[in-house]
């Protein structure tokens, strides 16, 4: 099996990376090929276009910063589409707007492809172990081609249901996990300013009805002050609009969604897309002229569980 991959960026630099150690035969693809040269080394075959990677490979893979780049990367001169035919696969594995995906899914289903949404959750310091989450939406056709690659991928891999599903479903934990992170800026301020020690606080958090997964990572590197999630404020400021945007067309009355929305432009307008979105907390800390330091944090997140089989989530 033949597998091509584009979009090297912070997570899909390392998913490629994962197909390529678990012995995939993979082609590779990015707009900046820099970011290619290391996987180039190690065995991974460069292509000139997305349509060159769809004529050789058996299963092509997208992982792109936005819905735009996705859509360029598939029906842009020499995309993708240019290249699918009958029986090969494509899986987007982005955050990705769910009124987009089912879109492109069609057009590639006019060539007699099979498409596939399988967005990933839970840090890139698990993408770097294979042992990240993949939430996966398509035909079970589609979806039992697709195993092998994404258990070389990821630990626990859900199948939610038809295209489409799982890219609302990946917006949500998104929605919820950056709500998170604004509240425990302000939960850990409050601690601060009340005199606890803040490596206290992060233990007694961590074993309380307060805990969560965003608490146990990206509290960490706040209070270590590199805020290094590998996770950036263009992205997040996407990722919220996306759930905004989904309350929107439902016609939920949403009052967290629209608050968060200005919360994250606020910050990305401070300190730029690219930087880190844990550094939200740093306006808090500018308004109260207090930092949320505390010794004993590491500056980036390293997941030390050894990399685990891949399995369907039943």
């Amino acid at each position: 099996m033949k597998v091509g991959f584009i979009g090297l960026g912070n997570v899909g630099f390392k998913l490629a990376n994962s197909l390529l150690e678990t012995g995939f035969d993979i082609s590779i693809y990015d707009l900046d090929r820099s970011t290619a040269l290391e996987l180039e080394n190690a065995g991974a075959k460069w292509v000139n276009s997305p349509k060159e990677m769809a004529d050789s490979c058996n299963i092509c893979i997208t992982c792109l910063p936005s819905p735009s780049a996705v859509s360029k990367a598939l029906e842009g001169e020499n995309g993708l589409l240019e290249g699918l035919s009958e029986g090969k696969l494509w899986i987007e594995m982005s955050t990705t707007d769910s009124n987009e995906m089912n879109r492109l899914s069609e057009l590639v289903a006019n060539k007699g492809a099979f498409a596939l949404e399988a967005p990933v959750s839970g840090g890139c310091h698990r993408a770097s172990t294979g042992n990240i989450a993949i939430l996966v939406g398509g035909s079970r056709q589609a979806f039992e081609m697709a195993l092998p690659a994404l258990k070389a991928m990821g630990h626990e891999i859900l199948h939610v249901g038809k295209i489409g599903s799982a890219s609302i479903l990946k917006v949500v934990t998104n929605f919820l996990a950056s709500t998170h992170l604004v509240a425990l800026g302000e939960a850990l301020m409050v601690c601060k300013k009340a005199g606890l020690d803040l490596p206290t606080v992060f233990r007694g958090i961590k074993i309380s009805s307060g805990n969560s997964f965003v608490h146990e990572t990206e509290s960490q590197v706040i209070m270590n002050g590199s805020y290094n999630i590998n996770f950036t404020m263009d992205l997040v400021c996407k990722d919220v609009g996306l759930f905004d945007q989904l309350t929107k067309d439902k016609k939920i009355p949403a009052e967290i969604s629209p608050l968060l929305k200005d919360i994250f432009q606020d910050g990305r307008n401070r300190y730029g897309d690219r930087a880190w979105s844990s550094m939200i907390v740093k306006r808090l800390e500018e308004a109260c002229d207090t930092n949320l330091r505390a010794d004993g944090f590491p500056d980036e997140l390293i997941d030390e569980t050894p990399r685990r089989e891949g399995y369907e989530v039943a």
